[in-house]
């Protein structure tokens, strides 16, 4: 678990974009299980990669003209139980933090691993995502 003054401005630089945060499984369950409509989930993280390409991107692409209804996120290292439940909904891609992934009518449709994250501008990862918006959002 990561010092909670630590996290608290890169879990926010989420939420005062307008990221729900969710803290419970039965938070998670809530939202990724959802039979309608489309969101989009941060598996955030405190890496680098997070800060610089992640977080940017997914707020990047939340202001394409199609987007999903939602956009939720989870904090690795601080939400645990959360977290975990998070990856339950997106097996079978092995935990990675950070990552993205978009849910439509309650099926993972879209992913985005840390290793497509690392190297990769956060302009890159938002166009990757702007193209599953346009696909699954339209």
């Amino acid at each position: 678990m990561y010092p909670i003054e630590l996290v608290t401005p890169m879990a926010k630089d989420l939420t005062d974009f307008g990221f729900k945060g969710l803290n419970t499984p039965e938070q998670v369950d809530e939202i990724l299980q959802n039979k309608e409509g489309a969101v989009l989930l941060v598996v955030n993280s405190v890496c680098g990669c997070a800060a610089g390409n992640a977080r940017p991107a997914a707020k990047m692409a939340m202001r394409h003209s199609n987007r999903p209804e939602q956009a939720v996120t989870v904090f690795a290292g601080v939400d645990k139980a959360a977290t975990d439940k998070a990856r339950e909904h997106l097996l079978p891609y092995p935990p990675s933090s950070p990552a993205i992934a978009l849910f439509k009518n309650g099926q993972l449709v879209h992913m985005i691993e840390r290793h497509n994250i690392e190297g990769r501008s956060a302009q890159m990862i938002a166009d990757n995502l702007r193209d599953a918006f346009d696909k699954h959002c339209a």
